[in-house]
């Protein structure tokens, strides 16, 4: 017998599909061996050399393996191809120590690969495997070295660590922006003309210039200037000065990495990075296809920077486009990729399906709908990496009025060859002008002035922040999605409409760090810890001297500030309260959840309450207890409901608790009256689901209700709230408006 080990029972499961009765494949679990939960396990002063133990879940399972390995003639260790799975292999080596053995790895759970493997084995490569344990190590001296000093010096139950404290900086950062920004106004004069030719087609322009000098963004500052350039335009006789016409050319989207994965699911899937992953992880280990009577591998390798695609798959994607969609459609060579991004292994590939006859549609009955979603948006990206580019015909149109003093411009778009475009959908959109000619007079049909503000700055989403680290150089592949799912589980970021905003205790902790541990979040020390590790893993360089060069200056700072700030609770905030049960001053703290008022004289009075919030609208101050409250009473009492924080965030609570328990969901006004009673607001609310909705304030007496936040305008043709759409886009919340409706080649608007 010939024992096969991989991490997952599913996988196990796809590979004994491919290989002959006398192999044996059975499952690690993942890591069977790690640093000890309850101490660092790092032996410091011997250079930096790891206590490895093997878990208590998983000690049944390691004697079984070991029972199968005694058994055994050779073991292949068929781990994945990363740092984490070159490190899975050798620990296990180490601990089942087999008589023979050999590393085999594949990007794609296939036949072919599987045997391809099997026929070319190796050593288990031992710089990755540093590589792995120096982030290990690295992280965990963070981790227990820092994480106590916060727990001192603000909150218990708070961490740290290289690349979570880099990410929860960035949303700080971001919220700080935003916090000082201040809303400029500008209007724009919008018209709507028609033509000669077929005065039903309509079409709009915007006021792009004055005496040929291109108007700029704030020329049209107030309703009072606006109404200057209404007198002047609309009486006022209009006509075609110039078309242009430009074709451009769309070149075909590079196959997916890990990263943009994540970014693309997370903006057309709604999808999260740990989910996004967690489905991938799916696809790849092998789904039971119906009428195939076995488990098959439908993608490559979900944990990748690299964007190579295998000689033979390009094969067979360029036989599939040429076959299905036309040779028209086929580039006369291949599309090559080349990576940009450090340390990206060109022996790795790219995510791509690994059947391309594999269509969406002929094995969806297999698929659940999100494994689907995630397949089809995979499987269209891998085909479209290889077809010819979209040509796009842009044409601009400038009106001038008869004295030639305004200028109007209106844009359109038309897809003169779809490309690639047939297969994957990009923010590519038709735009069509009707068939105008120069000269031609144009009837003014509309015109008026809008009124705009400049936006703030936008909050990361998990696709944006996901870039911005790439593009930092911070996080691999594999710790992209764990970073993003441990500053939400450690409470120093929340998520308002699929947005991170950080939370009092992150943006405390940050500060802290900042202050005192500047290299621990500096983006450049962190972009290079992780070029280090590279190096690591190419056998350039040791992993001891990098832990070493940076523990030492580490070691010596946090020394330095517990020494120094050894008499002082950092978070800690004098009021001029007192504790009406002992008399002590009381104090502001923070906790894991926020800030709160206790008494100095812990432990001995164990005294607090709620901190009250500044420019919350509505509020009034409750001097005596020291509570933010409304004008909303309670319904058990009558007394005034107060503002509270909790674990899951604020939430209303009677202000003469803890004699009155009575409780209520806490929302926020958008400002927005509601158009169905027009006596209540528009407030945000968080569903049983923990999903955020928009409804009217005056509920149950009214059951207005939105999923989208609405900004305050109205749709121009339905008069029905605007709400903020995907990727900052905003639609009209009434779905059967015109607006909302693709509208295939008719004329339409632009």
């Amino acid at each position: 017998m010939q024992l096969v080990i991989v991490e997952s029972p599913t996988k196990a499961k796809t590979i004994s599909k491919f290989l002959p009765k006398e192999y044996k494949v059975e499952s690690s679990f993942g890591h069977i061996r790690d640093l000890p939960a309850r101490d660092m396990g790092i032996d410091i002063e011997h250079n930096f050399e790891p206590k490895y133990v093997i878990p208590t879940k998983s000690k049944a399972h390691v004697e079984k393996l070991k029972t199968l390995a005694a058994k055994s003639s050779k073991i292949w260790f068929a781990t994945d191809e990363d740092r984490e799975g070159e490190a899975i292999a050798w620990h296990l080596n180490a601990i089942l120590k087999p008589k023979e053995f050999s590393r085999v790895a594949f990007h794609e759970i296939t036949k072919t690969a599987i045997e391809k493997a099997i026929a070319n084995p190796r050593e288990i490569d031992l710089h990755m495997v540093d590589a792995q344990q120096a982030r290990r190590i690295l992280d965990r001296l963070v981790g227990y070295e820092l994480s106590p000093f916060l727990w001192k010096k603000v909150a218990r139950g708070l961490s740290a660590g290289r690349v979570q404290s880099v990410a929860v900086r960035l949303i700080v950062e971001k919220e700080r922006e935003i916090e000082k920004f201040k809303k400029q106004e500008y209007w724009t004069i919008d018209a709507e003309f028609s033509g000669q030719k077929d005065p039903s087609a309509k079409f709009s322009a915007k006021l792009y210039a004055q005496d040929d000098k291109a108007l700029k963004k704030f020329d049209i500052g107030s309703e009072k200037d606006a109404q200057t350039f209404l007198k002047n335009l609309e009486n006022a006789n209009y006509k075609i000065a110039s078309i242009t016409n430009k074709e451009t050319k769309k070149k075909a989207p590079e196959p997916f990495r890990t990263s943009t994965l994540q970014q693309s699911a997370n903006k057309k899937l709604g999808f999260s990075s740990k989910e996004t992953m967690a489905l991938a992880q799916q696809l790849y280990e092998g789904i039971s296809l119906k009428g195939r009577g076995q488990q098959v591998g439908l993608i490559t390798y979900m944990r990748t920077d690299s964007l190579n695609l295998a000689g033979e798959f390009i094969d067979n994607c360029r036989t599939f486009i040429e076959k299905q969609l036309g040779k028209e459609y086929l580039p006369a060579k291949e599309n090559k990729y080349t990576t940009k991004s450090k340390g990206a292994q060109e022996a790795h590939e790219a995510i791509r399906v690994t059947h391309v006859e594999f269509t969406p549609d002929s094995i969806k009955d297999s698929l659940n709908p999100k494994q689907l979603k995630l397949y089809r948006l995979i499987w269209q990206r891998s085909v479209a990496c290889q077809m010819s580019e979209a040509i796009i015909d842009a044409t601009t149109i400038d009106i001038n009025d008869d004295k030639d003093k305004y200028t109007f411009r209106a844009n359109g778009q038309t897809i003169k060859f779809p490309g690639f475009l047939k297969i994957y959908k990009t923010a590519t959109e038709e735009k069509f002008l009707p068939e105008l000619r120069k000269s031609e007079i144009v009837k003014l049909e509309d015109l008026k002035p809008n009124q705009h503000f400049t936006e703030p700055p936008a909050r990361y989403t998990e696709a944006t922040l996901v870039k911005v680290l790439e593009e930092y150089g911070i996080g691999r592949p594999s710790t992209y999605a764990p970073t993003l799912s441990t500053i939400q589980d450690r409470n120093y970021v929340i998520k308002e409409d699929k947005k991170f905003r950080p939370t009092d205790i992150g943006i405390i902790v940050t500060d802290l760090l900042v202050e005192h541990f500047p290299e621990i979040i500096d983006y450049k020390f962190t972009a290079k810890m992780e070029e280090d590790l590279d190096e690591i893993a190419d056998g350039k360089k040791k992993w001891q001297p990098i832990i070493q060069e940076f523990y030492t200056p580490f070691k010596k700072n946090l020394t330095k500030k517990y020494s120094e700030l050894s008499k002082k609770v950092i978070t800690e905030e004098k009021t001029d309260e007192v504790c009406e049960k002992c008399g002590s001053p009381m104090v502001i703290k923070v906790g894991r959840y926020g800030k709160f008022m206790a008494c100095s004289n812990y432990p001995e009075c164990k005294n607090t309450k709620s901190l009250a919030e500044e420019n919350q609208p509505q509020m009034e101050q409750n001097i005596e207890h020291n509570l933010e409250t409304i004008k909303e009473v309670c319904e058990k009492c009558g007394a005034p409901l107060a503002i509270r924080t909790g674990k899951y965030g604020k939430f209303l609570g009677c202000s003469k608790y803890p004699e009155c328990d009575y409780i209520k969901k806490f929302s926020h006004s958008t400002g927005v009256k509601c158009p169905l009673c027009g006596e209540g607001e528009i407030v945000s609310r968080r569903s049983r689901f923990k999903k955020i909705f928009y409804s009217c304030n005056q509920y149950p007496k009214c059951k207005f209700a939105l999923w989208g936040k609405p900004t305050g305008e109205k749709c121009e043709k339905c008069q029905s709230l605007i709400i903020e759409g995907a990727n900052e886009t905003k639609i009209c919340s009434n779905k059967e408006c015109p607006t909302n409706k693709k509208e295939g080649k008719e004329k339409k608007t632009v």
